[in-house]
């Protein structure tokens, strides 16, 4: 017997001896090259009906209802290419049979989201898959309105309803990538450069989905699901990695990593289930097998204890805790419960990833790779229901880079609970931001950088005179995004450029946003970049690179950072500038982007600026004067022109390569030198990076 804290005492070894449900296989009649399961008894053989009606179109039937059972081995799957085509497999727990309901499919578990608390990625809860996505090319000539049916109630989840061809949009992403060949085994243990192209072209995929589903009218009822899309997608084209679950370390995923959907943990191989905070595999042990935890998700549905940096109190799932309308029991020693009591026998390491609320969407949360823990002791207790609760209790391993404590610092910092170590000045712009930007060295005495003049924004000496009359938008209300009367949108291809949380879909050569000649208010989603900052940056004094720039707060991929203030400059007194050090804060918007430069799944179009826009930050400008270069850069730049009828009003802005955690710091390739002008100021590189090449132009 043991004591739980002053609690009821509870006999813990009643039910020690539960065995895993995976243990308890059946038994199918023998088929050719298929293996018989262990079994201690001679039961007779595990029978079953198959599900009435046919099957659907598209969908095949599988071994045991029919065909071969060779179908069902556990196979090396066979080498595939990106640009090839791939046949879309059918997740078993996607299968519909054609009969009216929701047979056939199965409920994924998941740790406490209840009613009243939204999924971890800002949508609802207690998804339910019904129908498979059919990517497959045969399929996008009859195209069925595929749902996704929220458990207990009436709402339906739309992934497919588009008139888009989404395979064909599909594959023009991936070619604009130029992403490598890669093997089953590449597909089975990733690297870093696997992963990050994979989440790229997901982050990608997934904006394109937002962007067509904006423009469309919403439908009462329905919740839309790019991520789900977008992610089911890729692995219906075997777009993934590291799919062999292992214990520990995931090849390619760095502690610290950020993650703003469940479901681009699942198409790395971090944590495979999309809804259950539990992930776990089976162990051979002697003719058995035992589940043992490989990682967790900690997001707060439960009664976790996650204030410690470096010791998680983690609590079981099961025992309907929140879910609406079914009665809250006890929880019990199986599944993942059963899976972290054996790690903790086993002594084995444990992902724990950590979700943290999105200060930018309410209803949202950052998922945080804190690194390995080890289960050091569990137990039961009461929990606020009063009914049994398993607890875990998970320290976190030594010598790991730090990740969820950089959180807590970042949060100390701004309610004031603790001092930013090294603060030179608390806000470098003196209030001419609307976020407060730091000053901080806290690696030498110097002060600060040279003295110049801060403002926001860029400064024309003299109006450039349009080439073109461009007439602005009436949207009094703002630009909408299926409005396809709208000028604005109309230059933009026909869609909006950012999607409705404000993140830009893709890289172009020119984006339009509204101008002073439109009539649409300030907050217009077509006016992301003249907003001000979105997130708190810090001037910093970097080790070897003089001055850098970092955020406190994440920032996605695609986000707007900032743009490029100072002063514009005319092409005949870029001369005026030659000195090495001046030519430090001269940005020329002339330049393309370098080839291979990994950006947002575009192709490498020459900018279609109306003029050669040369800007100077050398006696004023913005933050983005203190930006640094690197050869594999997290952040890039995009000319954006203002709608403006009477004078060009061209603008270089700052957007996410990719999702960036707090604290790290902010780069961008100044792009591709004309070959006449390659060799002129080369200067060393010392951006530390992998693919660094030794020098810059």
């Amino acid at each position: 017997m043991e004591e739980s804290g002053g609690q009821e005492s509870v006999d813990k070894s009643r039910v020690l001896n539960v065995r895993p449900l995976r243990c308890l296989v059946p038994v199918f009649p023998s088929a050719p090259n298929f293996p018989s399961f262990p079994h201690p008894q001679a039961a007779p053989p595990f029978v079953f009906a198959p599900p009435s009606g046919s099957f659907s179109s598209g969908f095949a039937p599988f071994y045991p209802f029919s065909g071969s059972s060779d179908s069902q081995n556990m196979h090396t799957p066979p080498p595939f290419r990106f640009s090839g085509t791939i046949p879309a497999p059918v997740p078993i727990n996607s299968f519909r049979t054609a009969t009216n309901g929701d047979a056939g499919s199965s409920r994924r578990s998941s740790r406490g989201r209840g009613p009243s608390q939204p999924e971890e990625d800002g949508y609802g809860d207690g998804i339910l898959v019904t129908d498979a996505e059919d990517s497959s090319k045969a399929a996008t000539s009859k195209k069925k309105t595929q749902k996704r049916t929220r458990a207990g109630s009436s709402q339906d989840i739309n992934v497919a309803s588009s008139d888009v061809d989404i395979d064909a949009m599909v594959d023009k992403i991936l070619e604009s990538f130029n992403v490598m060949d890669f093997d089953t085994f590449r597909r089975a243990d990733g690297d870093k450069e696997l992963v990050g192209y994979i989440r790229l072209i997901y982050d990608v995929l997934r904006r394109k989905i937002s962007q067509i589903e904006d423009s469309k009218e919403s439908t009462p009822g329905v919740t839309r699901r790019p991520d789900l899309r977008a992610g089911t997608i890729l692995m219906n084209k075997g777009i993934r990695t590291n799919i062999k679950k292992r214990i520990g370390v995931v090849p390619g995923v760095e502690v610290g990593d950020i993650f703003f959907f469940r479901m681009e943990m699942c198409l790395i191989g971090l944590h495979a289930p999309i809804m259950a905070g539990i992930d776990y595999m089976g162990l051979k042990v002697s003719q058995d097998e035992e589940p043992v935890a490989v990682s967790i998700v900690s997001s707060g549905g439960y009664e976790d204890n996650s204030e410690d940096g470096d010791v998680l109190i983690y609590s079981g799932q099961g025992g309907n805790v929140y879910k609406r309308g079914m009665e809250i029991t006890d929880q019990k020693l199986e599944r993942g419960n059963l899976a972290l009591e054996k790690s903790l026998h086993r002594g084995n390491e444990v992902r724990v990833i950590r979700g943290v609320k999105d200060e930018a969407n309410l209803t949202g949360k950052i998922y945080v790779y804190d690194g390995l823990y080890k289960i050091q002791e569990s137990w039961l207790e009461k929990g606020k229901s009063g009914c049994i609760v398993f607890k875990y209790k998970l320290v976190r391993l030594p010598g790991q880079p730090e990740a969820f404590t950089v959180w807590k610092s970042i949060q100390q910092w701004k309610d004031g609970s603790a001092a930013r170590v090294g603060v030179i000045l608390p806000d470098l712009t003196s209030g001419a931001e609307s976020l407060p930007v730091s000053l901080v060295n806290d690696v030498d005495d110097e002060k600060g950088p040279a003295y110049f003049t801060y403002y926001p924004f860029l400064k024309y000496s003299k109006p450039v005179n349009s080439t073109e009359s461009l007439t602005g938008c009436s949207c009094l209300g703002g630009c909408l995004a299926g409005n396809s009367n709208c000028p604005c949108i109309q230059r933009n291809g026909g869609y909006l450029p950012y999607t409705a949380n404000g993140v830009l879909v893709s890289q172009k050569a020119l984006i339009h946003e509204c101008g002073s000649s439109c009539k649409c208010p300030p907050n217009c989603k077509n006016r992301v970049s003249q907003t001000g900052l979105k997130v708190g940056l810090e001037v910093f004094k970097t080790k070897d690179k003089g001055w850098g720039l970092r955020s406190w707060d994440p920032i996605r991929s695609g986000a707007f950072i900032c743009e490029y203030a100072g002063e514009a400059i005319d092409i005949s007194r870029a001369e005026e500038f030659g000195d090495e050090n001046d030519d430090d804060y001269i940005f020329y918007a002339t330049r393309t982007n370098q080839p291979g430069e990994v950006m947002l799944g575009v192709s490498n179009e020459t900018p279609k600026v109306p003029f050669p826009l040369i800007v100077s930050a050398k006696d004023g400008g913005n933050v983005a004067r203190f930006m640094n270069y690197s050869c594999s850069p997290n952040v890039f730049w995009q000319p954006v022109l203002r709608e403006n009828n009477r004078e060009s009003d061209l603008h270089i802005v700052f957007y996410a390569v990719r999702h960036i955690p707090p604290m790290k710091e902010l780069t961008y390739g100044y792009g591709f030198v004309p070959p006449d002008k390659a060799n002129q100021r080369k200067k060393k590189c010392l951006c530390g990076s992998a693919k660094c090449v030794g020098y810059f132009s």
